[in-house]
């Protein structure tokens, strides 16, 4: 599926008059993916790889991706280049969106680890377990029918998304102020499970709409990283 409505302009303030400022962690796995659908999102935002402590910390950047990939390997390069500390702080001040490892990342805790663990950030009250679907050629896709504020996004109004899922994640806990968004129905007399959730400036989705051709996800950060810089410059 491939949305070609134009994407609507968002990425204008009108305190600064700069375009928006959206970076994808680039440590590792599928960043350029997430970089290809943002500018097709939202042709005037500036999407840029970021991957050191100077570029977390720059005013500048609005909002960041943290993609796929494998959460462990993320989470060890970040503190041996020593960005991690800088990404840690940059999750809880500006609005942030995690795909699959992403969402692993940006968890509480984490079920299902590897035998020595991994650091997690933390700011995203969520318990996960890692791997719920089993290794790689366990992957599948599905089309999903919800949530109505992202699906509302670009042209195909309240028509489902494909949601591709590898080596995904599910959401076995949610605290205080998470919304669940989206659930993955279930057969064989399983329960329904989470798959997406949005706690204040902070979303995640245990699936990889990067590599789908469907922009909305993408379309409703970017709104969210607008929205919020707005509320910073209203404040200021």
């Amino acid at each position: 599926m491939q949305l070609t409505t134009p994407a609507v302009d968002t990425t204008r303030t009108p305190a600064e008059g700069r375009p928006l400022r959206i970076g994808v962690l680039a440590i590792q796995s599928g960043f350029h993916e997430h970089q290809v659908m943002l500018h097709r999102a939202a042709a005037n935002a500036e999407v840029v790889q970021v991957r050191t402590k100077a570029e977390l910390e720059d005013p500048a950047l609005d909002g960041l991706v943290i993609p796929g990939g494998e959460s462990t390997t993320m989470s060890i390069v970040a503190q041996r280049s020593g960005a991690w500390d800088a990404l840690h702080a940059f999750v809880r001040k500006r609005p942030v969106w995690g795909t699959c490892a992403g969402m692993i990342l940006l968890s509480a805790d984490a079920l299902n680890q590897k035998k020595d663990g991994q650091a997690l950030l933390g700011a995203l009250p969520i318990t996960v377990r890692r791997n719920r679907f089993g290794s790689q050629v366990d992957s599948f896709q599905i089309e999903l029918q919800e949530p109505v504020e992202v699906l509302s996004e670009g042209d195909k109004g309240s028509a489902g998304f494909p949601a591709l899922f590898i080596r995904a994640p599910v959401v076995e806990k949610v605290g205080e102020d998470v919304k669940v968004l989206t659930w993955l129905p279930r057969t064989s007399g399983e329960s329904s499970e989470a798959v997406a959730v949005r706690h204040g400036d902070i979303l995640a989705c245990a699936f990889h709409p990067e590599l789908t051709g469907d922009d909305r996800w993408h379309r409703y950060f970017v709104r969210m990283v607008a929205d919020a810089r707005r509320a910073r410059e209203a404040a200021a």
